[in-house]
């Protein structure tokens, strides 16, 4: 699906975290911590009904699953506000600001006054069982491509902190990430295919980058895409992280999409009603009493349960790929069964015999279940509770299947498909937050913040292109990259040539990226020390690329140490005096037939034995300098 499509309905979701002094609600400094916790805390969260007396059925969810969670924290970059113990200090107002200034950009109309509201989140994310978030600016545009795409609206919201663990009944979260500032940008559901949909989430990146006040690094932006197609539902993907993915997950979610409703034709054909599909499940331990399957045995040893039930004319439909090779109808239902009950997974007949499972326990399984040969069945082992959960969560989901497409949200795979976590929110996770005062914006202070815009893109290109020397190519690389406010802050800092930085920054960075080096993880900071050391004599340029590969090993460590690690040492001036009187001495000959000429065949061998331990132009230069004394 590489053209437009409109059938097809993207809306796009980019969420970036803020550069800002503090978190939005605290003190606290914006940062991760490098450190082990300091206090941990466990905690139950529960949903709360809204003022009109209703619960979200996405919260309801995240109860029924019963977990319970340890939040982790320090002195360092979290305080009593994250953990819930202490009222919200006033909003952020450099991070109004900034939001403010984007939406500039994005000829968004900015509201008369930023009211904060809550929003109900109790799958851990947040020890106060909600996420604060409010809106800055709404109706704005972007032309991309010659079509105008439409801003509904620039939020402003607290980040939540990041998970670190999960176990059987408790999640694991850290918090120092909760509270640092996030923008949140939503266009209209008017994209149209893959391509649309990165052209505009690189427009919007654009102008974030441009505001100077956004992060860089692993986790600093998250992209969330909204999908439906004609007949099928809303979906909500969260969590893709690169931009190369954005449109694979489309691809995908639209092939699962058209193949749910393939099957939800299939089961009309087959005359399935929703009456048929009946919570009946039946004790399958006797047949498994024997069983060379692990999993089954293990719960039946631990006083488990194997637990089975029919599913009435699905048979062949379980093992329907839905558009991701791997990805069936039945992984959907054990998704489901998964997060709601927290089992392991399940078993179904159309995968069967397999895992241990025979031949003549299938026998037995039918018997016992009454499957007749156009039916499906699905068997789990766990304790009773959770197993009964489990096969509930089965026929729910198999019942949804005679709709076609089930409104969820899901979170993104690394290769572009999708997992269930939750039914979608409603509007009854939306309420007003008492204790933050609003905020106004007055048209004067609009203006003021108008008049100091900084550089659009062009405004940047040009300026690129004349104050440092660069080609357009490589400027239009570095303001489409993360590290144009790095690239000027070493370019300032540093003698190296500009060009250098920059490919460095960019196509050095891609190159080590595409093979598998997290380089985006790599803090800003250690990638300046490494410039600084090129600069300082410490390190030369061609060390750079081999050095990035061992901090992305060492995340938190310092690039000095790296050179100890690695063992890099620069040549003395003596030291390189002598290695280039070996290679002369060993070369008379070409000399004698060369004379000046044998320089080129000198400096490359001379470069093979002390690449990376100098400068290549101070070999240039004492190699001449030699050459010239030998043939006069």
């Amino acid at each position: 699906m590489t053209s437009k499509n409109p059938t097809v309905k993207v809306g796009l979701e980019v969420h970036r975290q803020l550069d800002t002094t503090h978190k939005l609600f605290c003190d606290c400094p914006t940062l991760l911590a490098d450190e082990a916790p300091e206090v941990n805390i466990l905690r139950k969260l529960r949903p709360t009904q809204s003022e009109l007396g209703q619960i979200d059925q996405a919260a309801l969810f995240e109860f029924h699953r019963g977990k319970s969670i340890l939040y982790e924290s320090d002195h360092k970059t979290s305080c009593l506000v994250e953990i819930d113990e202490e009222p919200p200090g006033r909003l952020n107002e450099e991070a109004v600001e900034v939001c403010l200034t984007a939406s500039l950009f994005m000829n968004a109309r900015p509201v008369d006054e930023v009211h904060v509201m809550r929003k109900i989140v109790i799958d851990g994310s947040n020890p106060t069982g909600f996420q604060r978030t409010c809106v800055v600016a709404m109706n704005g545009a972007l032309e991309v491509d010659g079509k105008t795409i439409p801003i509904d609206q620039l939020s402003l919201e607290e980040d939540a902190a990041r998970k670190t663990h999960q176990e059987k009944d408790t999640n694991g979260y850290r918090i120092d990430r909760l509270g640092i500032p996030l923008i949140e940008v939503t266009t209209a559901p008017v994209l149209n295919s893959p391509s649309e949909v990165e052209k505009v989430a690189l427009a919007i990146g654009n102008i974030l980058r441009a505001t100077r006040k956004v992060k860089r690094g692993l986790g600093s932006v998250r992209q969330d895409l909204n999908v439906s197609i004609p007949n099928g539902a809303l979906i909500e993907i969260k969590g893709v992280q690169e931009l190369e993915l954005l449109g694979k997950a489309i691809e995908l979610e639209v092939a699962r999409q058209t193949t749910l409703l393939e099957i939800k034709e299939e089961l009309i054909r087959r005359a399935v009603t929703k009456d048929i599909i009946q919570q009946e499940f039946v004790v399958l331990n006797n047949v498994f009493q024997h069983t060379k399957a692990r999993v089954l045995k293990d719960a039946i040893t631990k006083q488990g349960v194997v637990l089975g039930t029919k599913l009435p004319r699905f048979a062949g439909l379980l093992r329907k790929e839905l558009g991701t090779p791997g990805l069936r109808f039945g992984t959907e239902l054990a998704g489901h069964a998964i997060f709601i009950a927290g089992v392991g997974g399940i078993f179904h007949s159309d995968e069967l015999p397999a895992y241990g499972i025979v031949d003549s326990e299938i026998t037995q399984v039918k018997q016992k279940l009454k499957v007749a040969q156009e039916d499906a069945f699905v068997i789990v082992a766990d304790d009773p509770e959770k197993a009964k959960q489990a096969l509930e969560a089965v026929i729910e989901r198999a019942t949804q299947a005679l709709i076609g497409v089930p409104e969820e949200t899901r979170n993104a795979m690394p290769d572009g498909s999708s997992r269930f976590i939750r039914p979608r929110p409603g509007a009854a996770r939306m309420y007003p937050e008492t204790d933050v005062p609003s905020i106004a914006i007055s048209p004067q202070y609009i203006e003021l913040l108008r008049a100091k815009l900084p550089e659009t893109q062009d405004q940047l290109l040009k300026r690129l292109s004349e104050s440092y020397a660069l080609n357009q190519k490589l400027a239009k690389q570095l303001v489409d990259s993360e590290y144009l406010v790095l690239f000027e802050r070493i370019s300032t800092n540093t003698r190296i040539p500009a060009s250098f930085i920059a490919t460095m920054l960019t196509e050095t960075f891609k190159s080590l990226e595409r093979d598998g080096l997290p380089i985006h993880a790599i803090d800003n900071t250690k990638i300046e020390s490494i410039f600084t050391l090129v600069e300082n004599g410490k390190i030369t340029k061609e060390i750079i690329p081999e050095l990035l590969k061992w901090q992305t090993k060492n995340l938190t460590a310092n690039p000095e140490e790296g050179i100890k690690m690695l063992g890099i040492k620069m040549l003395t001036e003596t030291e390189l005096e002598a290695i280039i009187e070996r290679h002369i001495e060993r070369n008379r000959e070409i000399i004698v037939q060369r004379g000046s000429g044998a320089f080129a065949s000198l400096m490359g061998s001379v470069m093979s034995e002390v690449r990376g331990s100098t400068d290549p132009k101070t070999v240039s230069q004492k190699l001449k300098e030699r050459l010239a004394r030998k043939t006069s």
